[in-house]
């Protein structure tokens, strides 16, 4: 029973925490505002956590190397094509942020405070280096188009975060409930995949 009531606690503190970041921004949050938010005493949150920062830190590696582990593999298979490689990656990361609706909120909050230590940052590299990237760069030899594979992944980023950007005030002038707002990302999960294919000409 112990053990349950442990693990509710940390989960709360966490689904507190990523609230309020993503509200806040990392400078602007305490131990204490998580604390009250989540009705316990700072101590606690100092137990499962020992910092702001490492919590911080737990948060942003949990969200989004969820995503990555999901991703990397789909964009290093040498036996899917391009086409296919994105239209699995988009279904990936549009779930994750349907999950996490705030969470691009969260990343632009972070960005614009100059974070450094991001992992959607440190993982560029192994993006860049992908067989994705190596498809992407193979249309340049076939005379089709010419851009630094990172363009692409800019791209499709973007048009995922930013109807995410938008969602609140979607719903709060009525325009679209939550239920409306959930089919047009699914709506999307095809669209998406089906403009990259015309941009990219494959």
């Amino acid at each position: 029973m112990a053990e349950a009531t442990e693990v509710s606690t940390e989960e709360r503190i966490k689904d507190v925490a990523r609230m309020i970041f993503t509200k806040k921004g990392f400078l602007a949050t305490t131990i204490r505002d998580i604390a009250m938010e989540a009705d316990i005493n700072v101590a606690s949150v100092n137990y499962y956590f020992r910092s702001k920062e490492k919590l911080f830190a737990f948060i942003m590696e949990e969200t989004i190397q969820k995503l990555f582990n999901k991703v990397e593999p789909v964009l290093n298979d040498e036996n899917t094509s391009l086409f296919e490689k994105i239209e699995i990656c988009v279904g990936y990361y549009i779930d994750q942020v349907l999950e996490n609706p705030d969470f691009p909120f969260f990343m632009v909050n972070e960005v614009m405070a100059g974070s450094s230590k991001l992992p959607i940052i440190s993982n560029i590299k192994t993006l860049i280096n992908s067989h994705f990237a190596q498809q992407l760069r193979a249309l340049e030899t076939d005379g089709k188009i010419s851009f630094h594979p990172i363009n692409i992944i800019w791209n499709i980023s973007g048009m995922i975060m930013f109807p995410f950007l938008t969602r609140p005030q979607l719903l709060q002038t009525g325009n679209f409930n939550s239920d409306e707002f959930y089919q047009l990302m699914q709506e999307r999960k095809k669209l998406i995949p089906l403009w990259m294919k015309q941009i990219l000409g494959i």
